[in-house]
């Protein structure tokens, strides 16, 4: 039996989760923007003692590895990693993106199982034509995304994209389904609107959506090391700063 704890600060997200052999048994989100440094500490003790575990009993420490925010993303991995060296615990990174497909995958199946959750629109599905978008915010018009099949498999590789009229038109033209969501998804709403779009208007990051895949990745080994792991990024950090109102 593995018992995990898993992190999720690579958005304005802040979620933990206690994870046992895969299945999520104690979670505490929310979603109030730059609060992580606040809340996260205190999220882990509640998990905790939620799960009914003490520290001792983890096998191990997962933490979402971006991409996402710079600072959300520092927060979460530092508090991971300081945790796995004062309990001397292997840390186990998942990315963020795949995360956010598995808990595409997990609303689908909410749907199959419960017609009352389906939209109209959604009763035609044809689930092999299915590609899942997870989407981050980045600003502006930009998401940083990923797109994935209904087996977690990569279909589009991570990159940082400007939201157009004409985006993944490759994709639509191919008669493919292509299901939207995340914080970056309301950028591809109000541009696209083809009839193979879809959107999950409430489906974010969440510590619940890492625990499976951590757990695997435990099952494997697939660990970091602690010295030199660092979040991905995807782009590099711009410090700026504000002009005076005196000039």
């Amino acid at each position: 039996m593995a018992t995990i704890l898993n992190i999720e600060t690579a958005t304005s997200v802040c979620s933990v989760a206690i994870g046992i052999d895969g299945e999520c048994v104690a979670l505490k989100e929310i979603n109030e923007g730059r609060t992580h440094a606040e809340v996260l500490t205190v999220f882990i003790e509640d998990v905790i003692k939620q799960a009914g575990i003490s520290y001792k009993d983890l096998d191990a420490i997962a933490v979402s590895s971006g991409p996402g925010s710079y600072t959300g993303l520092r927060i979460g991995v530092s508090t991971a990693k300081g945790l796995c060296y004062a309990l001397e615990k292997p840390l186990i990174s998942v990315d963020t993106l795949k995360a956010m497909a598995w808990g595409g995958i997990r609303r689908l199946d909410e749907i199959e199982n419960n017609t009352s959750l389906m939209e109209p629109s959604l009763f035609d599905f044809d689930y092999k034509s299915v590609i899942l978008c997870p989407m981050i915010d980045a600003r502006r018009m930009e998401v940083y995304t990923a797109f994935y099949d209904l087996e977690l498999g990569v279909i589009k590789t991570v990159s940082a994209d400007i939201i157009t009229e004409e985006s993944y038109s490759n994709y639509l033209k191919d008669n493919k389904k292509l299901i939207f969501f995340g914080d970056g998804m309301p950028k591809v709403k109000e541009v696209l609107f083809e009839e193979n779009t879809y959107f999950f208007n409430d489906l974010l990051p969440s510590a619940s959506n890492i625990a499976l895949i951590s757990y695997c990745k435990f099952e494997f080994g697939e660990f970091e090391d602690l010295a030199y792991f660092e979040p991905f990024y995807l782009k590099d950090f711009v410090a700026t700063k504000a002009r005076s109102l005196l000039v």
